[in-house]
């Protein structure tokens, strides 16, 4: 069956806003392919939901995107510029763009809740600020205004480590956001926590990028989660597209296609 939806074949030309790739891919050994040339566009607003088995290349699209995964080929557009051809202080200047949630969290767990949030600001402070924790007073207002906004006020001057799971990714979703990026990627944000925590994860997540008109990518593997809170679902099945719509039209069959098995029917 074709890709549904914002197409897979008809990529917005380059200059375009938003996020656009085209051929990207990726093998980690040669001729065996993780990415089978994805060609995608992204709105500049809303949820888009990635979906797909184990090892179908879901986390290395979001980590190829930020190159933190280096693509094998292919073309990462962000509002025209292509990320995969920038190297050195041009390559790090991007990522100050581009936020990420991770699915371990990726917290320092030694320094406190505020000390995280701020190393959302590492890309704009000079190195010695940085290691001298001297950030300025604007960047700690903000700080204590996002910690609000998770609702972890009271958390500030804790280390990482005495947090539970759900309240560390709520940190993890503020320093992501103290970066004031253009894009936010989330990989796997939920898959550590209980499906309640999970809930309210991805409910702080809707409400504080719809606030502040920042497009998502997330990769997940609850389908129900997806469907949900996500305006567009991409499928994915052993490195390539397989569908691409609105939540509505994820239907069982397609599920099957993604998935395989005959459960879903």
């Amino acid at each position: 069956m074709a890709a549904q939806g914002i197409g897979t074949r008809g990529v917005a030309p380059t200059g375009t806003r938003g996020l656009v790739l085209r051929g990207l891919a990726k093998e980690y050994t040669p001729g065996k392919p993780v990415l089978r040339g994805i060609d995608l566009a992204f709105p500049e607003q809303g949820i888009t939901a990635i979906i797909g088995p184990s090892g179908t290349g879901k986390s290395t699209l979001i980590r190829c995107i930020n190159r933190l995964v280096e693509p094998t080929s292919g073309e990462i557009l962000l509002h025209g510029e292509d990320l995969a051809k920038l190297r050195g202080r041009a390559l790090r200047l991007a990522r100050r763009r581009i936020g990420m949630v991770f699915q371990e969290y990726n917290l320092v767990e030694r320094l406190t809740v505020m000390e995280n949030v701020l190393s959302g600001r590492l890309g704009y402070v000079p190195l010695w600020r940085a290691w001298l924790r001297k950030y300025p007073q604007e960047d700690i207002a903000r700080a204590f205004e996002l910690l609000d906004a998770v609702g972890l006020p009271e958390q500030a001057t804790r280390r990482a480590d005495a947090l539970s799971g759900g309240q560390r990714q709520r940190v993890g979703i503020a320093r992501a956001l103290m970066q004031r990026p253009e894009l936010l990627l989330a990989d796997e944000p939920t898959s550590s926590l209980d499906p309640k925590t999970a809930v309210e994860v991805m409910e702080l997540l809707t409400r504080l990028t719809e606030a502040a008109g920042v497009p998502v990518i997330v990769n997940i593997h609850n389908v129900d989660l997806a469907k949900r809170f996500a305006q567009r679902i991409i499928g994915m099945s052993e490195g390539a597209v397989v569908f691409d719509g609105p939540p509505e039209a994820l239907q069982p069959h397609h599920l099957q296609q993604i998935y395989g098995g005959e459960d879903w029917i």
